[in-house]
């Protein structure tokens, strides 16, 4: 048999290309970023289930098929619509973010062989990008069944490093599936008595209005945990956990066990050899490191990762620092997606707290800017403060290759207080009263130096900003 793959490919290609006979438009993009693909339903159809349902529920205008995609770009579409013609997926000079935003968008078009491929590709090339932006990855891998790969690289790092997600402030967010998927490892480096305080504190927050107090539930409070928890409870060890601990920890919530699970317990601890009926978990096996433990802090960031907050570190202590020797942990203060954009929020949350890291992501955009604030904010009106060692930065992206230090120079314009105002670097970002996603920037050519923005749209809207308090060593600063 002659096959002659190569030549089909290049002619299918073609035809995309000249967009000879077309009957389908597709618009892809959100505007004013969008394109418009001429191609042929009949292609669609044979190649992708997705397609087919989409030209089964469109009716046809003018004889032409018109389809609109907003929820994807136009440069992963553009690889797409070449794979369905082609066979052909070329990855060349396609920044790392871009391939996983690539493999999100396969996925949702059902090619099950490029989504196994993709995250192949990106653990095995690019391992390293994946663990600086692990929180973003971790909540990724979960969305979907189909990112297996992805989802088995993430759980053997938490294995390892568990306080990446459990000591994190986003650990009450996951889904029920993740969590299932850590409690299941046998390898899970966390004392079980541990995971059954996390456990708890998850189940609780899943429940609206629950008394933070256990001892005023009532008999459906205790109900309504045991409903939530029941898929995680199985996964619990309970008699790896010591006496001591069982009664502290497990005895409030022993209405949620099953049935004769906490008489197990008690028998066992009085007398080891006797047989029970409950099921009895083994030991997870406790790690030996062949090498000196990797410092690994969390960054809980929907906007920088472990590298940036590596070079913010470095520019606070002058002193350059890689990712497993960053000095400092970050503390959320506030999320303005979370908690407010108002300057009201910030004054609460952020008011007379040493120390301040602010970060801002710009809308539609990569850039990123922030400064540092080594002394606090206060609810004044109209004063000015010295903040030696304070600065402010744009951070380096996927569209600027190195990032932008502008240290104070004028300290005594460094930082302004105004109680009708967010975070403020005297002529850098205040969040103006206006507009709640209103941010403003204009170098003065006095107090910060060099300029972090050459953009000309001084007053410029954000997708979110983050406040940080940075200590170390468990002291604040």
């Amino acid at each position: 048999m002659l096959k002659f793959y190569d030549k089909l490919s290049q002619d299918f290609t073609e035809l995309l290309e000249s967009e000879y006979n077309y009957d389908t438009m597709i618009e892809v993009g959100e505007q004013p970023f969008t394109q418009l693909f001429k191609v042929h339903s009949a292609i669609l159809y044979q190649r992708s289930s997705y397609f087919q349902q989409q030209l089964a529920n469109t009716v046809k205008g003018n004889n032409i098929f018109n389809i609109k995609l907003s929820n994807i770009s136009v440069k992963a579409f553009n690889i797409i619509i070449k794979y369905i013609y082609g066979g052909v997926v070329s990855l060349k000079n396609l920044e790392t973010s871009d391939i996983l935003d690539l493999l999100i968008a396969f996925n949702e078009f059902n090619f099950s062989e490029l989504v196994y491929c993709l995250q192949t590709y990106l653990i095995k090339d690019s391992a390293s990008w994946l663990r600086l932006n692990f929180s973003h990855i971790y909540k990724i891998s979960f969305q979907n069944e189909n990112f297996k790969a992805l989802q088995q690289f993430c759980n053997e790092i938490i294995i390892k490093h568990p306080n990446l997600v459990f000591d994190s402030d986003d650990f009450i967010t996951l889904r029920e599936n993740e969590l299932i998927s850590l409690l299941k490892h046998d390898e899970l480096q966390l004392d079980e008595s541990v995971i059954w305080d996390k456990v708890i504190l998850w189940g609780k927050a899943q429940i609206p209005d629950l008394p933070s107090d256990y001892e005023q539930w009532n008999k459906e409070n205790f109900k309504s945990l045991k409903i939530t928890l029941k898929n995680c409870l199985p996964h619990i060890r309970y008699f790896q956990i010591p006496a001591d601990e069982v009664y502290d920890k497990i005895r409030p919530y022993k209405k949620i066990l099953e049935e004769n699970l906490w008489d197990d317990i008690m028998a066992k601890f009085a007398s080891p050899n006797k047989p029970v009926t409950s099921t009895i978990l083994h030991p997870r096996k406790k790690l030996t490191p062949q090498l000196p433990p990797r410092k690994l802090i969390f960054i809980p960031s929907s906007i920088i990762n472990l590298e940036h907050a590596a070079e913010i570190s470095s520019w606070i202590d002058r002193h350059s620092y890689n990712i497993t020797e960053i000095p400092y942990e970050f503390k959320l203060l506030l999320r303005g997606s979370r908690d407010g954009f108002d300057d009201k929020t910030f004054h609460k949350l952020c008011d007379n707290i040493p120390g301040l890291i602010v970060v801002i992501k710009v809308e539609n955009s990569n850039e990123i800017l922030g400064g540092y604030n080594p002394l606090d904010w206060k609810s004044t009106n109209n004063e000015y403060t010295k903040a030696p060692g304070s600065f402010i930065f744009s951070l380096k992206n996927e569209n600027m290759k190195e990032s932008i230090l502008s240290r104070v120079n004028d300290q005594s314009d460094a930082i302004y207080h105004n109680q009708y105002y967010g975070p403020w670097f005297y002529y850098f970002g205040h969040h103006d009263f206006y507009g709640p996603k209103k941010w403003y920037y204009k170098s003065n050519g006095n107090t910060y130096q060099p300029p972090i923005r050459n953009a000309t749209d001084y007053t410029f809207s954000i997708d979110d900003y983050e406040v940080f308090q940075i200590y170390q060593m468990h002291k604040f600063y």
